[in-house]
């Protein structure tokens, strides 16, 4: 048991930044395992998400592992931390604050505060949106490059008038993004709605979550446009340094 304990590890460690699609035989070689052994390990890393395998029959880390690395987030009494620090941001500009996450090409909201003035954003905790089209998924995407396959696999549709359906097109902002170290989402998956997003970073410096405020377009476009730019990424900033992130502020 411990035996194969170990090299469940050793399999998910071949896994990094440079190297995030990985093959059987690929594995093998970097463990110095047999092929069938490692072909065993990773079928049953798929069956409980801890892997997913693509078209290419190649495997990356599944959402299993964010979903880990959210239960963390509560360890570490994040929430708590957090919380403060978006209720601050929403009873500024009264709008509709969210910690997203990505699973599969799609975020998934792990936090969301709203002030009971702002306009209603059909969204909830544990709710989906695409990747491609939210200011949360693009945030995730520029900075987490081996999320954009999966992302586009899934198909770019048309949501709202200012979605992009173009890989390339969606590419290049995507590196725009990172250059900036904010998103925008202006009328892209819902109509009428603009959301400005940032990254959230482990004390590893790897965006594991994003933070987006959400509010109608005629406002969140108005003269408090780049103020609010400023707060979204300063509370981000606040959050990841709380995750132990040295280089947050």
């Amino acid at each position: 048991m411990i035996s194969s304990v170990r090299k469940i590890a050793q399999i998910l460690d071949c896994f990094t930044a440079d190297e995030p699609v990985l093959g059987n035989q690929e594995i093998a070689e970097k463990l110095g395992m047999n092929v069938s052994t490692v072909h065993h390990f990773v079928r049953t890393l798929c069956q409980e998400g801890i892997l997913i395998q693509d078209s290419r029959k190649k495997y990356r880390l599944g959402w299993k592992l964010l979903e880990w690395s959210n239960h963390v987030m509560h360890q570490q009494d994040i929430y708590s931390e957090a919380i403060p620090l978006v209720e601050e941001l929403v009873r500024k500009y009264n709008g509709t604050v969210h910690i997203g996450m990505f699973d599969a090409g799609e975020v998934r909201f792990v936090l969301r505060v709203a002030s009971k003035e702002s306009v209603p954003v059909p969204t909830y905790i544990g709710a989906r949106k695409p990747a491609y089209c939210t200011s949360t998924g693009k945030v995730l995407l520029s900075f987490n490059p081996s999320f954009i396959q999966p992302t586009i696999a899934k198909g770019l549709l048309q949501r709202a008038p200012n979605t992009i359906t173009c890989v390339e097109k969606l590419k290049k902002e995507l590196e725009e993004i990172r250059k900036a170290g904010y998103s925008i989402s202006n009328n892209e998956n819902e109509l009428g709605l603009y959301g400005i997003a940032a990254p959230i970073q482990s004390y590893t410096g790897q965006t594991i979550a994003a933070l987006n405020m959400v509010g109608p377009v005629s406002y969140m476009q108005g003269y408090q446009r780049q103020e609010i730019i400023q707060h979204v990424v300063k509370t981000a900033q606040l959050i990841s340094k709380e995750l132990g992130y040295i280089n947050a502020i």
